[in-house]
């Protein structure tokens, strides 16, 4: 992109406003300067010789802190918790050329997936050993270029501020996601000209539709006033529009009274305690929730991709519905299934439209219908599809999760949920019941074990008085176990609740039920003392396994102010349901034993 030309500087005379001289400094220092413009007030990261000297500019100023890290995809990942818990930021990660830029590929893979806004700034050698193979060369822009959603190499130091404030702008709008800014050692020592966000031209491309077509809408709005069997079908979209888009969600869906339910990504964009909530959808949704999507005559998709977890078996998807989607990334629309009515807009501007033209013409759902709808939405509930049998003797982890939320309802602190990823996610999600956006941060898209750890630091670090909790499981916690360290040096008070099966649990799970009972390397013959493991690291370790003795131990770790372990050894045998198999439909439902049995006269 050409540089802006800069006028010459004029004489100045007697009846001129002195001009003000160009801001000449080095890349380094353009790099912090245009993170403070930017409102950065947190970087993770961590040092090495290509990014050294960015080090010593943050070391030369106070405006925004550096959490060292122990693992650069902790500190992507960091990035990611921090963006998600705090509406309207970018996380920013900084890490070496190399290895360092190798190791945030995983990170930068979920952020993209999952839509959060992250700027990653990689060192990289000077620009004279580019394609020598020197040490710690990596081609960045290469490796990065399928997994962000923008990236750059700058090699021209008076075009570096352009290109950072063009990044943060890259990584905000549309559908957010990661952006890579590689850069050469010589280019952070070399000199050059500040530019202000003020002075950029950034790319027109990355200006997208955020209002939707009024005819469209239109459309849409009487499509759904028509509809006899509706349900809303949210996702990830709709938070990542921000507050105000939830706030919208709420009251078109209250205004109809129609049932809604949400993808994993969309959790807390409605509140869990109304009752026109069904609970999650998808491989592990509740019956309510997936029968009412497989039986609907209009689906209301807004803000989610119809992901294979979601959707089951294509072409068994809800097959009697007319299906509306809105989403901001045109390239979502008739992506994995076909859309009878496609609106390219922002979730919060097009809800807004929607009720107000809702509110304008006057319309009223179809009552009779609707009422008897709801009379089969709650014969599905009656199914009690997340029933387990509790035992006195073992701790079941959804008793765990009960006994967590109960004494969660009751703290007064602003809880953050993260989590690794496997059955204890899963339960999280059906169990933890979320009232507002952007408390729960999970790895929906990638599936990320060792997400969740350095998720919870970030979130900490964007809330200092929140309650931060990763919900983890035993094999997941290891992946980034490092980040303890972290959580430590910055005396950051985060909690991982570990449920501890001693099993890989999901992949256990689909051996037993999907491949004969063959356990393949899924068992974990070794595992670590966690409670010794959390005092090496400075912290607090607990264990539980006995149900009596659950209530006094989550008691105890709510009153720590210190990072504290609680190790809670669960059933390992207990499975997450429901659970729709690979490639079955979403009325092909596995259920727990202890549920209800399946009425298939109700499909």
């Amino acid at each position: 992109m050409p540089t802006a030309q800069i006028e010459p500087i004029k004489p100045k005379t007697t009846a001129e406003t002195p001009q003000a001289q160009p801001e000449k400094m080095t890349g380094a220092q353009m790099v912090m300067r245009a993170m403070k413009e930017q409102g950065v007030d947190t970087i993770f990261g961590y040092p090495g010789g290509a990014v050294l000297p960015i080090y010593d500019a943050i070391y030369q100023q106070n405006h925004i802190k550096h959490v060292l890290v122990r693992h650069e995809q902790g500190a992507g990942h960091a990035a990611e918790g921090y963006a998600r818990s705090k509406p309207g930021s970018v996380g920013v990660c900084l890490v070496t050329s190399g290895p360092g830029a190798t190791n945030a590929v995983t990170a930068l893979t979920d952020a993209m997936l999952d839509s959060i806004p992250m700027v990653c700034l990689c060192g990289q050698v000077p620009t004279f050993l580019i394609g020598t193979d020197a040490f710690q060369e990596a081609d960045t822009t290469g490796i990065t270029r399928a997994c962000t959603k923008h990236n750059y190499l700058v090699k021209d130091v008076n075009k570096l501020a352009e290109v950072i404030h063009e990044a943060f702008h890259v990584a905000r709008s549309g559908r957010p996601g990661p952006v890579v800014i590689d850069l050469p050692k010589d280019v952070q020592f070399a000199e050059g000209i500040y530019k202000s966000a003020a002075e950029c031209d950034l790319l027109a491309q990355y200006n997208p539709q955020t209002e939707a077509n009024d005819a469209a809408l239109q459309a849409a709005v009487e499509m759904i006033a028509s509809a006899k069997r509706p349900i809303f079908y949210t996702g990830g979209g709709v938070i990542n529009a921000g507050p105000d888009a939830s706030a919208a969600l709420r009251e078109f869906v209250r205004m109809t009274g129609f049932p809604i339910t949400s993808t994993l990504m969309g959790l807390g964009a409605y509140p869990a305690s109304d009752n026109q909530w069904l609970g999650m959808l998808g491989m592990h949704g509740t019956v309510e929730a997936n029968m009412a999507m497989h039986e609907c005559d209009v689906m209301i998709n807004i803000g989610a991709r119809f992901d294979d977890r979601v959707t089951g078996r294509l072409d068994a998807f809800s097959p009697h519905s007319q299906k509306i989607h809105i989403d901001i990334d045109p390239s979502s629309i008739n992506k994995n299934v076909r859309i009878d009515l496609g609106i390219v807009a922002d979730a919060g501007s097009a809800l807004k439209a929607m009720t107000k033209i809702w509110q304008q013409r006057g319309f009223k759902a179809n009552q009779p219908a609707l009422k008897d709808w709801w009379a089969k939405i709650e014969d599905w509930r009656d199914q009690k599809c997340l029933s387990y049998r509790k035992t006195n003797d073992i701790i079941k982890p959804q008793y765990a999760l009960e006994r967590l939320q109960h004494f969660l309802k009751q703290d007064k602190r602003d809880v953050y949920i993260t989590t690794e990823v496997g059955q204890h996610q899963m339960w999280a999600a059906q169990f933890l019941g979320f009232e507002e956006p952007n408390h729960w941060m999970t790895s929906g898209g990638l599936g990320t074990m060792g997400y969740g750890l350095p998720a919870a630091v970030g979130t900490q670090m964007a809330h200092p008085d929140g309650l931060v909790i990763d919900i983890a499981g035993e094999a997941s916690i290891l992946m980034n176990i490092q980040e303890l360290t972290t959580a430590v040096q910055y005396r950051l008070p985060v909690k991982v609740f570990i449920l501890n099966n001693q099993w890989m649990g999901m992949v256990r799970q689909w051996q037993e039920l999907l491949h004969g009972e063959r356990y393949s390397e899924s068992y974990s013959e070794s595992l670590p003392d966690f409670v010794k493991l959390a005092e090496a690291y400075g912290g607090i370790g607990m264990r539980v396994d006995k149900p009596d003795q659950l209530d006094q131990v989550i008691q105890d770790m709510l009153a720590t102010d210190r990072v504290t372990i609680v190790d809670v050894r669960v059933d390992p045998k207990e499975n997450c349901f429901p659970m729709i198999p690979s490639g079955k439909a979403h009325n092909e439902m596995i259920l727990s034993p202890d549920a209800e049995k399946f009425d298939k006269k109700l499909v």
